[in-house]
């Protein structure tokens, strides 16, 4: 028997009881459902279903329109004529060829200009938005796409342009179970979760910024390396009282949305933790206050309660951070594939390429060029948008 293509829309005020209703009355018919979507936004339905018919399409037509009015909503049917080109005749060699995305754009406000220009992008490099759903309202705005394409680096490259064109963040990342398959993120500490940079909080507290701040500009400049400039620098914090570096500690500031970071992540079984070029002496605090999983951070010398000016054990540098990840990664048995990793520095580079998925958070040019995605709002919550966790997920999380 030859079959039909139905494609019914409903739209309309949304309550208890209308999707059962309607699938009911299609239950009458010898239909097979080849695809469905619901979506409702402010009350207002909207459930799209794709049938494959087999018999006569007046029946089913008379059918969901005498449901669709009893409901109170709109129906349009749209019958393809019998025997044509069905779904999957209009798929079958698109499906070869294009890859899903999920691309995420993140906005404080989102403006429509803004997401037609990102549409018309993502059509001009022969992709397909097959839908569109709100992850959140606050802190900020966003919103997640499924895009089908062709090329998936070309698809990134000019979503990149246009971030840089709209000023909003956005981010692109391969669909399917390795998405949702993250179990463990590590973050940077250092302008990444907290505001501030520890060593020169530190050295502003010993009274040597100038000092400090002049060997890591010539670090920047490639005169010295991390660590030279690193054991340079713990050098002049030489004296200081530990009760000095306990209220440096203490004073540090969270980035906004650190603890809902954290929370949400957790209570979704997430393994979280930092690795930080920094020092232990700080790590510890936030490992205590956030109840993270793990910590990796360069070790001060003690000595009858005073900075030594000196650091024990190995060094956490750029390739420390990346030994630190695989270290925590096989201690808690989760493939490379399955991490994340967020930092905003040149030495958070290694890791990120190391993790499942590299994000730059607020961070410099260089980093930017070799993470995954870019995210520059000023809250980690942005971070959760990428994961694809939902503002409701996250509102879930934290009263939970």
């Amino acid at each position: 028997m030859n079959t039909t293509s139905v494609l019914v829309t409903l739209t309309g005020r949304d309550r208890p009881g209308v999707t059962a209703s309607f699938f009911s009355a299609l239950a009458a018919h010898d239909v097979d459902v080849r695809d469905v979507e619901q979506v409702v936004i402010r009350d207002q339905l909207i459930l799209a279903v794709l049938l494959e018919l087999r018999g006569e399409t007046a029946p089913l037509r008379t059918s969901v329109n005498r449901t669709a009015q009893a409901l109170g909503v709109e129906c349009e049917v749209v019958i393809a004529s019998p025997g044509g080109p069905r779904r999957e005749d209009f798929t079958a060699g698109r499906e070869a060829v294009m890859a899903r995305h999920h691309v995420i754009v993140i906005g404080r406000p989102l403006r429509p200009g803004a997401i037609g220009d990102i549409a018309q992008r993502v059509a001009d490099v022969g992709g397909n938005i097959e839908s569109i759903s709100q992850l959140s309202v606050e802190p900020a705005s966003s919103i997640e796409m499924i895009v089908a394409a062709a090329d998936g680096d070309e698809l990134r490259e000019s979503l990149i342009h246009a971030a840089d064109d709209t000023g909003l963040d956005i981010a692109v990342e391969p669909a399917g179970l390795r998405r949702r398959a993250k179990r463990l993120v590590v973050l940077d500490v250092d302008s990444t979760l907290i505001q501030d940079e520890g060593i020169d909080v530190l050295a502003e507290r010993a009274g040597v910024g100038t000092a400090v701040a002049a060997i890591t500009r010539r670090a920047m400049a490639g005169e010295l390396d991390f660590e030279q400039s690193l054991r340079a620098r713990v050098a002049l914090l030489a004296g200081l009282a530990l009760s000095e570096v306990a209220h440096v500690r203490d004073e540090l500031r969270l980035t906004a949305g650190a603890e809902t970071f954290v929370r949400t992540l957790k209570r979704l079984g997430y393994h979280v933790g930092v690795v930080s070029g920094g020092f232990t002496l700080f790590t510890d605090r936030f490992v205590a206050e956030l109840g993270l999983d793990f910590a990796a951070a360069n070790e001060l010398e003690v000595l009858d309660g005073r900075l030594t000016g000196r650091l024990l054990g190995p060094i956490i540098d750029r390739p420390g951070k990346a030994v630190a990840l695989r270290r925590f990664a096989e201690a808690h048995q989760v493939p490379l594939a399955q991490t994340v990793a967020v930092g905003d520095g040149a030495n958070d580079i290694d890791m990120l390429e190391a993790a499942g998925l590299g994000i730059a958070f607020n961070a410099k040019a260089a980093l930017r060029a070799a993470a995954d995605t870019s995210l520059n709002q000023p809250f980690l919550e942005s971070v959760l948008f990428v994961l694809g966790i939902s503002g409701a997920e996250i509102a879930e999380a934290v009263t939970s």
